[in-house]
């Protein structure tokens, strides 16, 4: 078999955005029954408004040692080497800035908890990077919903069934049949224990690492072939305005909390590709 894929450019969503309509209005000239929709997580949450404004945050002392000893020290230290984190990774978390990072990981440990808290990115699938000011995307409550909402929306409006991913672009770790999310998912065949540990382990004894589908609502689909769409679906979709907060406050010039809605706009968004089996 073969796979086709679309993938599109959109502006940025904004909250408020009728992303269903969106999604609808781009795919629709394109679409055909069995088609695969892959959308983007943190793209849904903000047009949801599922965002956390991270700026008025008061972080106590667990906080203050996460983004200060445990993040700039351990894992840009002994913990990032064993578990092979990149050059440039270990060199930003020795950078990690203390008041800042101290404020989310406060945010992280009221939404995802403790240990979702220990990880030194994505925590719980919080997300800093394409949002402006101090604003991080929360991960979404019911994904599956939000896949249904799609699906049941295209089959409405267009006729065409369809099948509805939404992925994450934080990292599921597998070894032959064994499935490490890094957090609980919807997708069926996807396991979760321990926040941080399952990002250990999976580094630590270099088990296979793709992107992960946090749902699926339509045809089923074997999760070693979900995973794989789902790595597909990170590379086509690209980085927007940066991979990482880092990486997105360089390339616009600004600091890290310096990204405004303005910036936002002007750079090309690519949430929705389309995915076709032949």
């Amino acid at each position: 078999m073969r796979l086709r894929s679309i993938t599109f450019r959109t502006s940025f969503w904004r909250p408020g955005t009728d992303y269903v309509s969106e999604i609808i209005r781009i795919t629709s000239p394109h679409l055909r029954d069995g088609d695969i929709i892959a959308v983007s997580e943190k793209a849904v949450s903000t047009a949801s408004g599922n965002i956390y404004d991270e700026a008025g945050v008061k972080p106590g002392l667990v906080a203050r040692f996460l983004a200060d000893s445990w993040t700039r020290r351990l894992w840009a230290g002994p913990l990032g080497l064993i578990t092979g984190l990149k050059a440039q990774t270990l060199d930003n978390l020795k950078k990690y800035p203390v008041e800042e990072g101290a404020a989310h990981k406060q945010a992280a440990l009221w939404h995802v908890g403790l240990l979702q808290s220990l990880r030194h990115y994505s925590e719980g699938g919080i997300d800093a990077s394409n949002l402006p000011y101090s604003y991080v995307s929360l991960p979404l409550g019911k994904p599956i919903y939000v896949a249904d909402k799609i699906r049941e929306s295209v089959l409405k409006r267009t006729g065409t069934k369809v099948t509805v991913m939404i992925m994450d672009g934080d990292t599921t770790h597998s070894w032959r049949n064994l499935h490490l999310a890094p957090r609980v998912v919807d997708t069926p065949g996807l396991v979760h224990f321990g926040g941080v540990m399952t990002f250990i382990i999976g580094r630590l004894f270099g088990f296979k690492a793709r992107q992960t589908p946090i749902a699926i609502s339509g045809e089923q689909i074997n999760p070693d072939r979900a995973l794989w769409y789902a790595k597909l679906f990170h590379r086509l979709c690209g980085d927007g305005a940066g991979r990482t907060v880092w990486s997105m406050s360089s390339n616009m010039e600004t600091s890290y909390t310096g990204v405004t809605w303005e910036m936002l706009d002007k750079v090309d968004h690519f949430p929705v590709t389309l995915m076709r089996l032949e």
